[in-house]
């Protein structure tokens, strides 16, 4: 019990700095994502609980917004865009370099959390185009090179940072 207690203290302190509050679901929603990299399915339950809202309707937010994950994400969350103007300048070849690198196909995630692919319809920066963004830092101009680049760097980043 004590252990199940731990795993819900911080969400928790979410929903109590958030007052419960149903007009504050998505916010909510969006710490607990940052917290776990997704929203597990016996948070949104306890959410569900604590919030009187039945588990149905968070779901419907969780899986009617695009920044929502039923799934674990990586460490690194990849979305390539794929609209129109993305697609016309090269996402195609942005998502084959992404998987030569990562053996990432869209909606996957790698075997040890390090990468997750999503492929979305439009991120907004049309004239950056083909675009990617890697969390919350937008890469433009791609090319198939620029992404392998960007992708080994960040390996790179990890092996060191785990020998320190």
């Amino acid at each position: 019990m004590l252990e199940l207690e731990r795993r819900f203290e911080r969400v928790e302190e979410i929903l109590r700095k958030h007052g419960y509050k149903r007009e504050n679901l998505i916010k909510i929603l969006l710490e607990i994502q940052e917290l776990y990299r997704y929203l597990p399915e016996d948070v949104i339950n306890y959410v569900s609980t604590a919030m009187g809202i039945p588990p149905a309707k968070i779901y419907g937010v969780a899986t009617f917004y695009a920044q929502f994950s039923l799934k674990p994400k990586g460490k690194y969350a990849i979305m390539v865009c794929d609209g129109t103007a993305c697609h016309m300048a090269g996402s195609p070849e942005v998502l084959k370099a992404i998987e030569e690198e990562t053996g990432l196909t869209p909606g996957n995630v790698t075997e040890d959390l390090m990468f997750s692919l999503d492929q979305v319809g439009c991120l907004g920066a049309c004239a950056l185009a083909p675009v990617m963004v890697i969390n919350d830092e937008v890469y433009g101009n791609l090319t198939a090179e620029k992404v392998k680049e960007i992708l080994r760097k960040i390996k790179e980043k990890e092996r060191e940072s785990a020998n320190v």
